[in-house]
């Protein structure tokens, strides 16, 4: 059974950081993709960033330039590095993680709040 397990969320003041960390267990293939997601309430589940199998990265429009997604060669922990936070951040982030065939897992969510 794979399992997803985010931390570091947290309460943050505005132009602060945060580094959010993803760990996966239970799986014995590596992953075709790791990306992070954020929901804000009453707003679609949107994608932040992504690190692919080759260790390309996308991410999200809002989020260039102040964000930056990594992961452990063992592809066993994906990170997401938050800087200059805006309240716009403020979201439940959700880990996430593609293998071949379809397969995906998600985490439960780490809720991230920036105050102004």
């Amino acid at each position: 059974q794979v399992q997803l397990m985010e931390s570091g969320g947290g309460l943050v003041q505005a132009g602060g950081s945060l580094r959010l960390s993803c760990r996966v267990s239970g799986s014995i293939f590596s992953s075709n993709a790791m990306g992070w997601y954020r929901q804000a309430p009453g707003k679609q589940r949107e994608l932040v960033a992504i690190i692919r199998w080759g260790g390309s990265t996308s991410y999200a429009d809002s989020v260039k330039g102040r964000c930056t997604i990594s992961r452990t060669n063992a592809r066993d922990t994906v990170y997401l590095q938050l800087n200059s936070l805006k309240p716009e951040d403020t979201a439940t982030y959700y880990c996430n993680v593609l293998y071949t065939g379809g397969f995906e897992y998600w985490g439960q969510g780490t809720q991230v709040t920036v105050s102004s």
